[in-house]
């Protein structure tokens, strides 16, 4: 992925040394224009406000229409479809975007309807919480993500690379899912949800550290829907995980 740099924001090509020494700098040793990559970041940055935004939007139709939330709980085919068409079109549509990813306006169409589909499980999972809850998960989610990003700009702008994460947050990963496997065969109570919820919490802090470091250092310019995917999921991963601990 960190091959020839150039693509969809300018043009196909990009000025090795532009800029250089003059502070714009976003790592030490950057060989390829800060302009660009700042204009790359500022790209998916905002996509995944609008990701977030349209998430809002969705998940708020069951706080409104509390009736249609009830309506799939009793229901429990409804239930099932709730959460296996979302994992369905995430799939096709992930999968779609890895052929299309380059074709605009295709690869933001594709994109608003992943976001469609989580928001949908979003705001199915929200509605059963107490609003005043949901809004500080909202409030502590966004003061960790801020906090996660700025940190991880300012460590690799003093020369951190935090690449090595990758490995680590793998394994974390499948312990992770084991442990939801076990939790769903053999329910460990309050306790137990409550690790899980606080290990899935730390867990998505490492993630927003590597992906940051990777939207940095990493994606071409032409990749910014799997970056926006990328940050766009650890922020929902994150929210959900800490709205778990809360209702605790």
């Amino acid at each position: 992925m960190g091959g020839n740099k150039g693509g969809d924001i300018e043009a196909g090509f990009y000025n090795y040394g532009k800029g250089m020494g003059n502070g714009n700098e976003l790592y030490p040793g950057m060989v390829e224009s800060p302009e660009l990559r700042w204009g790359f970041i500022r790209k998916v940055y905002i996509i995944v406000a609008l990701q977030l935004l349209l998430t809002a939007c969705v998940s708020s139709i069951f706080f409104i229409f509390p009736q249609i939330r009830d309506n799939i709980r009793s229901n429990i085919v409804f239930l099932i479809l709730m959460i296996v068409i979302p994992i369905l079109v995430t799939i096709i549509i992930l999968f779609a975007l890895s052929k299309y990813y380059r074709k605009h306006p295709v690869n933001l169409i594709l994109l608003a309807i992943y976001t469609i589909a989580t928001a949908a499980v979003v705001g199915f999972i929200s509605s059963f919480s107490k609003g005043p809850i949901v809004f500080e998960a909202i409030l502590l989610t966004g003061a960790v993500v801020l906090s996660l990003t700025a940190y991880t700009f300012w460590a690799v702008k003093r020369g951190s690379d935090f690449s090595f994460l990758g490995p680590f947050l793998f394994a974390a990963s499948m312990v992770l899912l084991f442990f939801a496997i076990i939790q769903m065969i053999h329910p460990l109570g309050p306790i137990g949800k409550m690790i899980y919820s606080g290990l899935g919490a730390l867990l998505m802090c490492g993630y927003i550290v590597f992906d940051t470091n990777n939207l940095i250092k990493i994606y071409d310019y032409d990749e910014y829907c799997w970056g926006a995917i990328a940050i766009y999921q650890d922020i929902i991963t994150l929210f959900l995980h800490l709205l778990s601990i809360l209702n605790n």
